[in-house]
């Protein structure tokens, strides 16, 4: 699964849309992550409208990418109706590195920016998106071409691996 070793963070993308089919294969890898208890608690938000997309950038402090990106994937969870709500974030977690692997697969990319637990972040991308009250933002995932590609940097470190026998 070279994907692993190659994606990095995009956060400059080229003036060009992203096409349906391969929004499509994102947002089937989105769902196709695991969940706890298999809740599936997230609602996902594709957003094209340039407005939209400057004024999530205003979100919160790092989420700039946002502003010139030419879509962005918006990651919620549901707050009511979960058999683990506890886990709800870890699981829209999962769905967002599934997510940024399908990216890099496509030969596109992405960077995932924090909203979740931060209250004002979250009820910033509400507004934005006009979310029910059900309904909690996690993450934006700006997305698209990538203006240029740097490699991954080898993050392996040994002496954070620790066996028991």
């Amino acid at each position: 699964m070279d994907t692993i070793f190659t994606r990095t963070s995009i956060r400059q993308f080229e003036e060009r849309a992203v096409e349906q089919e391969k929004i499509h294969r994102l947002l089937k890898a989105a769902f196709a992550a695991p969940s706890a208890g298999n809740q599936q608690p997230w609602e996902f938000y594709i957003v094209t409208n340039k407005d939209k997309l400057s004024a999530l950038a205003n979100a919160s402090p790092y989420a700039t990418p946002a502003e010139n990106a030419p879509a962005a994937l918006v990651i919620c969870f549901r707050k009511e109706q979960l058999r683990f709500p506890e886990y709800a974030d870890i699981d829209c977690a999962i769905a967002t590195e599934n997510v940024l692997l399908e990216l890099e697969a496509l030969e596109l990319g992405g960077v995932m920016l924090g909203i979740s637990p931060h209250e004002d972040r979250m009820e910033a991308v509400r507004k934005v998106l006009e979310l029910p009250e059900n309904l909690a933002a996690f993450t934006i995932v700006p997305f698209g071409y990538p203006k240029k590609k740097q490699p991954q940097k080898d993050c392996y470190d040994e002496s954070r691996v620790h066996y028991v026998k």
